[in-house]
């Protein structure tokens, strides 16, 4: 392998881990802050003590997704340090807001939310962990304008001493339409992943017929939750696939293995054969007219294909293949698509069962419940894949090739010791937060206090 895959491997390795805990952070901060909000509206004992039974949790997955991203952070720095020479006076500004707001805003908070039980008054606590939820949020919102920018790049010029981009409007680069819809995205997934984990959970208790009044509460918050949040997280991703197909037609093109153009264009359920090597695969399930509708919201819109968008960057960037890899890209959009169906139909099932009074007793639906929680890590890691491999050979688009970002004095051994160094921590830590996440979610709920209790709701294990 060359230099320049090692440090894609290590970056994508390190990027999918880190994503794991990312939407964890981010929905289950706003459900905790939801479940603070009703006891401290209602009074009722449950919802406390499900606030801090969710807070462990959450506590846990923030302590195993800051290290996660430490290390990312450093495999930037020495893998692609020919990318950071060339954007960093763009890419700089959105981390830098990153770090000294939303992620000083989120850490703080939680700190103050911790250590805050009984010692600050209720409704001011109360914002704590809502400023909480908002810096996760924050973090990720700069996190996003930074990759959109690599995705559709805007409000630079470019220095004519230097030859590197330069920003020049900050407004354009957030209201970047990729980063728009991209980050309503997001937010939608990580929402619906924690309501995912909370259903997961309160379903293993109420199987046990553990506190079954108290988590029949949170598992039907979290199918609340649930549904809404899929209906509109389908359809802003139907939205930014047509902002993708007009700004990155390689992508969406690559998304259905679509080599020449169509209209109106069908979209397979499934293929056989396919494959950059692979031009005339055999298409299961031909959906006439969607693929039109997802990539350009008409009926009998036209969708360019690979070949022909080829061409055209041929013209434009000179010689060179601009095909991503079309077995990940067209596999990715199915494992995205089908995992959030599979969510969405689990969801509407569980809200059938709350009309019919009979959620806590079904077994059957109990049981599907618990392994659901494996859906949404699978629907957001393809759709990481999808949006990342399918600007491929792009590092940014238009600007800069993935071949040309790497470190020139790092050499292979390096790579390949770091990329094992960092496996075996990711491995140790991915060890460490099955272990405290699936006993801490087991846990026996303590009994009800009478008050407030003062102790903070820090898992002995990583105190």
């Amino acid at each position: 392998m060359s230099n320049v895959d090692l440090a894609r491997i290590q970056f994508a390795m390190t990027s999918i881990y880190h994503f794991l805990f990312v939407p964890v952070t981010i929905g289950l901060g706003f459900l905790t802050a939801v479940l603070q909000t009703v006891w401290h509206r209602k009074g009722e004992a449950a919802y406390l003590r499900l606030t801090k039974f969710f807070g462990t949790l959450l506590i846990i997955n923030v302590a195993v997704g800051v290290v996660t991203g430490l290390v990312q952070e450093f495999q930037f720095g020495m893998n692609w340090s020919a990318y950071s020479r060339l954007v960093g006076d763009v890419f700089g500004a959105p981390l830098a807001m990153e770090g000294l707001a939303a992620f000083f805003l989120e850490a703080t908070f939680l700190g103050v939310w911790i250590f805050g039980w009984g010692k600050l008054p209720r409704r001011l606590h109360l914002a704590t962990i809502w400023l909480v939820a908002l810096g996760s949020a924050g973090s990720a919102a700069f996190i996003m304008a930074a990759n959109s920018w690599m995705q559709h790049p805007v409000g630079y010029q470019t220095n004519p001493t230097t030859g590197r981009p330069q920003l020049n409007d900050i407004w354009a680069v957030m209201t970047n339409p990729v980063f728009l819809w991209g980050y309503a995205h997001v937010l939608l997934a990580a929402l619906a992943t924690a309501a995912v984990v909370m259903l997961a959970v309160s379903a293993w208790h109420l199987r046990k017929k553990s506190h079954v009044e108290v988590f029949a509460r949170s598992a039907k918050l979290s199918l609340a939750v649930l549904v809404p949040t899929m209906f509109l997280a389908m359809f802003v991703g139907s939205e930014l696939g047509v902002v993708e197909a007009k700004y990155q037609p390689m992508k969406i093109a690559a998304a259905e293995a679509q080599w020449e153009t169509c209209q109106p264009c069908s979209f397979s359920a499934f293929q056989i054969g396919g494959g950059n090597n692979d031009q005339n695969p055999t298409k299961i399930i031909a959906i006439p007219h969607l693929l039109s509708l997802l990539a350009t919201n008409t009926w009998n819109g036209q969708v360019i294909g690979l070949n022909e968008v080829n061409a055209q960057y041929q013209q434009q960037y000179g010689p060179g293949n601009y095909v991503p890899n079309v077995f990940i890209q067209y596999w990715s959009m199915r494992v995205m698509a089908y995992a959030a169906s599979l969510v969405l139909l689990l969801g509407l099932w569980g809200l059938w069962l709350i009309h019919r009074n009979k959620l806590e007793t079904s077994r059957r639906f109990l049981w599907l419940a618990v392994w659901s929680v494996l859906l949404p890590f699978a629907m957001n890691t393809a759709g990481w894949l999808l949006t990342e491999n399918g600007r491929q050979p792009w590092i940014v688009q238009g600007i800069m090739r993935t071949a040309d970002g790497v470190s020139p004095s790092v050499g292979t051994t390096s790579i390949v010791v770091s990329l094992i160094v960092f496996f075996l921590l990711y491995l140790v830590l991915a060890i460490v937060d099955l272990v405290l996440m699936l006993r801490y979610a087991r846990r026996e709920l303590p009994p009800a206090p009478a008050e407030p209790v003062d102790e903070p709701p820090v898992p002995v294990g990583i105190q």
